[in-house]
């Protein structure tokens, strides 16, 4: 009788679990089966399940020129990414190994910064970058973004590391290793799957972000998420082409996702046991 009803519960949890992906992954199943329709078709007040696959949406973003807004995106979040990865690893290192003093202090100073609305700091970011002519400029959007993005990362890998057995890096100090080979050598590849897991975050955030893509940048830096916001206007919104852009600018996520999938599965299990 235990067992029966064991059973039966564990079936519930399994079908609710199943019922909730579902109810979150239909919006973006429908979102990619309107992007393969006609704008009559996917504009329509009644849905449509069967329909003639019609690509014209596809077509209109490559007339728009939407491969150069994905290959600033991919500059612009690869590229903080990158910067933040280098940074974040000596940081979250000296806050857990090698602890600084006052390392309370210094977590809550990295946090704190993510306190602030994005708004409050958009208009002297603004000015600043408008006396410097870095305005539309690729190498401000990844500074900015790197420093957004700078205290997850932070956070995130000093988890990781002080899972670190802390006997291997005192036995890599006794057989003579330097600061830069202890990091190198010992650190880095034991922290991997967390760098990857902390690298995919801030890249997605980057990526996705909007507000600051859209004020500092007007045409030569400008990134995928204002270029989407570009489809809706006065005449109205174009459903399906902007399905279709969305679907595209989904897919290099995805791809990141899925090929660190063990990398990051192995990453956030790592920084969860604590």
């Amino acid at each position: 009788m235990m067992r029966s009803g064991e059973r039966l519960r564990g079936s519930l949890i399994t079908l609710m679990t199943w019922v909730l992906v579902l109810l979150f992954f239909f919006p973006v199943l429908w979102m990619a089966i309107n992007a393969f329709k006609s704008e009559n078709d996917a504009s329509s007040s009644t849905p449509l399940i069967i329909f003639a696959p019609d690509l014209s949406g596809f077509e209109k973003l490559q007339e728009r020129g939407m491969v150069d807004y994905l290959l600033n995106s991919l500059k612009a979040a690869g590229g903080a990414t990158v910067v933040i990865i280098l940074l974040a690893i000596p940081a979250a290192y000296a806050l857990s190994i090698r602890p600084v003093r006052k390392v309370q202090d210094s977590l809550f100073f990295f946090i704190s910064t993510r306190f602030m609305p994005i708004a409050a700091v958009a208009l002297p970011l603004y000015m600043i970058l408008k006396t410097l002519g870095a305005l539309d400029s690729m190498w401000a959007l990844v500074l900015i973004y790197a420093a957004i993005n700078l205290p997850i990362a932070v956070w995130m890998l000093r988890s990781f590391l002080m899972e670190v057995p802390i006997e291997i890096i005192e036995a890599a100090r006794v057989d003579g290793a330097g600061f830069l080979r202890e990091v190198t050598r010992i650190v880095i590849p034991l922290i991997l799957p967390g760098i990857a897991a902390a690298a995919l975050i801030c890249f997605i955030f980057a990526w996705n972000e909007y507000f600051l893509a859209t004020l500092l940048t007007s045409d030569s830096a400008r990134t995928v998420p204002p270029f989407l916001g570009s489809f809706v206007d006065g005449r109205g919104q174009f459903l399906a082409v902007l399905s279709a852009a969305a679907l595209v600018a989904a897919l290099p996520v995805i791809a990141a996702g899925w090929v660190a999938q063990k990398q990051l599965v192995r990453g956030l299990a790592l920084g969860a046991v604590k």
